[in-house]
């Protein structure tokens, strides 16, 4: 049976801060499929885009953010990142997969979660496939706190993840291919990078919110 966004998020118990992520992400999709040159199936990005870390609960340090931890409390998260791993797996990626076929979308939806991944970056550059280069860069222009450019994202990234080394070659690969994948969307649209920030999606998010799956 067709739900809202915001009724699945409840039933899956996700956590505010990664609801706010997922519409976001998914907001700056829907303004870019709006203003692009070409056809796009765009139900099935903006789907892709509100489901595409519905697991990322397994991965998360809740002790690093605690004000996202309110109201419930940490002790509730644990709990419901205990219920995740041992219903969908350890690993976040596999969750998503899980989550969103146990939601019912389709098989094209599914591939779309899939093409948003660190190592799916170069991969998506190279690709004709301009959903999947679509999902992968609107992730990549949402931080933790808003809508941002691709640089500080990149170098918010580079500060998170600092314990895994500095240039290295995936690493390298990854920011290059973020980069280009930038020119190939807005080589096509009817707007500029700097158009799509935290006012511009904001409307939009508040629609998202009734969006059906």
């Amino acid at each position: 049976m067709a739900k809202k966004i915001s009724e699945i998020y409840t039933e899956y118990k996700i956590m505010p801060n990664l609801q706010e992520h997922m519409l976001r992400v998914a907001a700056v999709a829907s303004l870019i499929c709006d203003n692009f040159n070409e056809s796009l199936l765009k139900d099935d990005i903006i789907t892709a885009c509100l489901l595409h870390d519905m697991g990322n609960i397994i991965k998360f340090k809740l002790d690093l953010f605690p004000e996202f931890n309110k109201p419930e409390g940490v002790e509730y998260w644990q709990n419901v990142q205990k219920e995740y791993i041992e219903k969908y797996n350890k690993n976040e990626s596999v969750a998503h997969t899980k989550i969103a076929q146990e939601i019912g979308v389709s098989e094209r939806v599914i591939e779309l979660i899939n093409a948003i991944s660190f190592l799916s970056a170069p991969f998506n550059f190279l690709d004709t496939d301009f959903g999947k280069k679509i999902v992968e860069y609107c992730d990549e222009r949402v931080g933790l706190f808003g809508v941002v450019s691709i640089e500080l994202r990149l170098m918010d990234l580079r500060k998170r993840y600092a314990h895994y080394g500095g240039h290295t070659p995936k690493r390298d690969a990854f920011e290059n291919a973020v980069r280009q994948i930038e020119k190939q969307i807005f080589a096509k649209c009817k707007i500029k990078p700097s158009d799509i920030n935290d006012k511009t999606v904001a409307p939009i998010i508040s629609k998202l919110r009734n969006f059906i799956i």
